[in-house]
């Protein structure tokens, strides 16, 4: 398998986790590039679900390297909790978990600052952020006041740390909030910097030495396309860069090696949090497909908002990240319908958009354009091929492939691993890009 970043390619929650832990057995190596713990992954292996924040999902395949990059931002006590939560399940880790030292940490200001922020904001300028100060410790970084894994391990941390708390203490008073106890705090981080220090290195060596010996690797994004900070929904979006490119900085690999980009799509598409969604459903059509797919977030446990398939959106992945092909989730979820529509094009003002605006204000006026196609009322859970499929549901991936221009090469119908079909007709698998387990 080549070199392949893994991106969502809607609004997050496209079911990466899952894509990324079948794919993980042709590959050495699985890096997370961007994001925090305000992410998160489900993966279900037989009777077993693992909901990872930070950890790569690769970390469930046995003997599979797997690193966090410096584009990561790290909340180190949530992440002491993950790695003793695998420990604790059986999962070994020894020599194949790597925590880049350039990776900036999380503190707890940063999710107060988070909160007292979004609670300031007027109903309907909330971000809907997760509250986990992925935002603040971002701007510290941009900032460049913010610290870093490495600097747990510094003789001089407490030095650097009081500095910085005495600041953040003053905003957060300045906000209402009452001031943090530094003593408290001070001894949670110096815990889990000795807890997490075996792990902490230099991963730019490290991934650069596995790309010379020839080693594929995976790089896993968190969230999805439209969440980007530059070419999202802003201000709706994450802070962070979710695309293709995203991945170079957040590792430190040269753009030349990355060699495939896979795009996840569900079936439909759903979006946590606020900001437009011009596919939205409000009525029963979306409560059956939000109950159907168990649309709620791995991280916070908030309800998704549900809606038909969005080729604008779609395609604007697509031009974002060089997509080759799809890995096209939770088709199942619409097995009961009658029919099923696509949106094809967005109407706003009279006008007829084939894209993606950058104005939010005009994003929240554009009702969807769409495409009515039959549906299948017949179970797809079982099938473990293409073939096997009903006409219309094959009709459907067909048609998918056509209004955003990209193959399907993966097709799920299901949570689990055996759910996964790699469609050698299409044109993704024939080129040989991607190949079966």
């Amino acid at each position: 398998m080549p070199n392949t970043v893994l991106i969502g390619a809607q609004w997050g929650d496209e079911g990466k986790g899952k894509i990324i832990d079948v794919l993980t057995e042709q590959v050495d190596w699985v890096v997370r590039f961007q994001g925090g713990n305000n992410a998160g992954h489900t993966v279900e292996i037989g009777p077993e679900k693992y909901v990872l924040h930070l950890l790569p999902s690769g970390i469930l395949r046995a003997g599979k390297k797997c690193v966090i990059g410096n584009g990561v931002v790290v909340d180190p006590t949530a992440l002491v909790e993950e790695v003793k939560g695998l420990l604790d399940r059986g999962v070994d880790l020894e020599g194949r978990f790597f925590l880049s030292d350039r990776a900036h940490l999380v503190f707890p200001w940063h999710g107060l600052i988070d909160t007292a922020r979004e609670q300031a904001k007027k109903s309907g300028e909330r971000i809907g952020t997760t509250k986990r100060g992925i935002g603040p410790a971002y701007g510290d970084k941009a900032a460049r006041i913010g610290l870093r894994m490495g600097d747990l391990l510094d003789p001089d941390f407490d030095a650097l740390f009081n500095a910085l708390l005495q600041e953040k203490n003053a905003v957060l008073t300045a906000m209402g909030a009452p001031p943090l106890d530094a003593d408290r705090v001070l001894a949670g981080c110096r815990q889990a910097g000795e807890f997490l220090q075996p792990f902490i290195v230099d991963t730019l060596p490290l991934l650069h030495g596995a790309l010379a010996r020839g080693e594929p690797v995976l790089f896993e994004g968190a969230q999805g396309a439209m969440l980007d900070i530059d070419y999202g929904t802003y201000p709706f979006v994450t802070s962070s860069s979710t695309t293709a490119g995203g991945a170079c900085t957040g590792s430190g690999v040269p753009p030349h090696a990355i060699e495939h980009v896979l795009g996840v799509v569900k079936a439909y598409t759903t979006r946590v949090g606020e900001g437009p969604f011009p596919t939205e459903l409000h009525d029963e059509a979306g409560r059956r497909i939000q109950e159907a797919g168990r649309e709620f977030g791995a991280t916070t446990g908030r309800p998704r908002r549900c809606g038909w398939f969005d080729a604008v959106v779609a395609r604007h992945a697509c031009m974002l990240n060089g997509i080759h092909a799809w890995a096209l989730t939770k088709l199942d979820v619409l097995d009961a319908f009658e029919s099923i529509q696509i949106c094809v094009a967005y109407e706003c003002d009279g006008r007829r958009l084939e894209t993606v605006p950058a104005n939010v204000r005009t994003l929240q006026r554009c009702r969807p354009v769409y495409e009515e196609v039959p549906g299948w009322q017949t179970s797809t859970a079982q099938a473990t091929c293409f073939d096997e499929l009903p006409a219309a549901a094959q009709a459907y991936v067909r048609r998918l492939e056509a209004v955003t221009g990209v193959p399907v090469s993966i097709l799920s119908v299901g949570p689990r691993r055996e759910s996964t079909m790699f469609l050698a007709s299409h044109a993704a698998a024939e080129s040989g890009t991607l190949s079966m387990p």
